[in-house]
């Protein structure tokens, strides 16, 4: 059992799930999304005392809290207890690309640590990359409404139009960062 654990789940058993966590959230009148949660945690800490923003009633979010806690248990208990020790399969153009960013064997580890390890980050190449990428993204969750994960599972699950214009914005912005801007910040 563990041994299955171990592997990807199919998109026929993932997929499911997801959609019975959406009923149910749209059944108790939820919204699911990871980026409101800066405003609750603020809003806990005394925000609301310098801005309306932070003004709202933070009780009725502390699931979605718990949510994220669940997530970093979850991504811990993945890493440290169901991680295969096989390294993963990839093509050989991959490799190639993967080793001109800096990393000596690519596949090996799925989070590499020439580019995610402390030591990258305690550069000015790397600090810099670390707090422009950290603004894109508050910026752009807040500039959109909410962040990936809310607009691509609840508001394209709720039909909602501006969820789908800003998951075609994420899609293309992924791709033009992936093809064109990404080699210049390796």
């Amino acid at each position: 059992m563990l041994d299955l654990l171990k592997e990807p789940w199919p998109w026929y058993v993932g997929g499911p799930i997801i959609a019975l966590v959406m009923f149910l959230l749209l059944y108790f009148g939820k919204n699911f999304g990871l980026s409101s949660n800066l405003r609750t945690l603020c809003s806990i800490g005394g925000a609301g005392k310098f801005s309306d923003f932070f003004r709202f009633n933070w009780k009725g979010e502390v699931w979605n809290i718990v949510f994220v806690l669940g997530a970093i248990s979850g991504g811990f208990i993945a890493t440290y207890y169901l991680t295969s020790p096989e390294p993963m399969q990839l093509h050989q153009d991959v490799i190639a690309e993967i080793k001109g960013f800096g990393v000596a064997v690519p596949g090996d580890e799925l989070v590499p640590d020439e580019l995610f390890g402390w030591e990258a980050f305690l550069t000015w190449k790397g600090f810099f990359r670390l707090m422009l990428g950290g603004f894109l993204v508050g910026f752009g969750a807040r500039y959109a409404g909410g962040c990936t994960s809310g607009h691509a599972i609840s508001g394209l699950s709720n039909l909602q139009i501006p969820s789908l214009i800003a998951v075609i914005g994420f899609f293309i912005g992924g791709l033009l960062m992936t093809w064109f801007l990404l080699p210049y910040f390796f």
